[in-house]
């Protein structure tokens, strides 16, 4: 039995992994889908990692760490901190180690690695982004059942950018087996940075699932099936 750590990204819950949770449990697997805190600006990313760790205190080594979006900034830290069999990067940001995120981003490599316009976002008093319901549904939901997407916009709260203002937590890359699932219509992340990145610097299996940037939502039996072949 594999244990899947499923990461959520920025503003969303562990809540977003609903439909696929069942979906591996059913196969025979664990999976579980903690609440990073990515809204609480005094957490970085070592503080998801511990959360992350200590989720998988019971667990042995057959542990798949999945990290989507803004997850993937936690996948190497986890990896680095216990035994895992794969990190997973779905359609995710992969930290530069020694480097923070904003640094890494002005970077030749980093500049297309966010696609989703920053200026379509808002700003609450304490500095996070917020994600108007409009640019959710376009950007995150475009190609989700209208049901899951209205419930997920609910739920999406404030945004902190400690995990890119940090200084990079992460010394050296985890010498730890990589995929990468890349989606083929994905609007927030980069498609050609995801490919340059995963083939170049991760030496990484790389895997194209159709659609946009919440397979979670929009194709939970695919994304299942291929984690379960991990």
């Amino acid at each position: 039995m594999t244990t899947f750590a499923l990461l959520h990204g920025g503003s969303h819950g562990g809540w977003c992994w609903e439909r696929v949770v069942p979906l591996l449990q059913r196969a025979g697997h664990r999976a579980i889908g903690p609440d990073l805190h990515f809204d609480d600006p005094t957490r970085g990313a070592r503080d998801a990692a511990r959360q992350v760790v200590d989720a998988l205190a019971d667990d042995g080594d057959d542990v798949v760490v999945v990290g989507h979006s803004f997850g993937g900034m936690v996948v190497p830290l986890v990896a680095a901190a216990r035994p895992v069999r794969r990190m997973v990067f779905l359609g995710a940001m992969v930290p530069m180690p020694g480097m923070s995120y904003v640094d890494y981003l002005a970077t030749a490599e980093g500049a297309g690695a966010i696609t989703m316009a920053r200026d379509r976002v808002g700003r609450d008093d304490l500095g996070r982004t917020v994600v108007p319901p409009d640019v959710a549904r376009e950007v995150f939901y475009p190609d989700c059942p209208a049901d899951d997407s209205e419930a997920a916009i609910m739920r999406l709260v404030p945004n902190s950018a400690t995990l890119f203002t940090e200084p990079g937590p992460l010394d050296r890359w985890p010498d730890v087996p990589s995929t990468y699932i890349r989606m083929t219509e994905d609007l927030a992340v980069g498609g050609e940075w995801s490919e340059r990145v995963a083939r170049e610097r991760l030496a990484a299996d790389l895997v194209e699932l159709p659609g946009s940037h919440s397979p979670f939502y929009s194709r939970p039996a695919e994304l299942a099936e291929i984690l379960g072949r991990l």
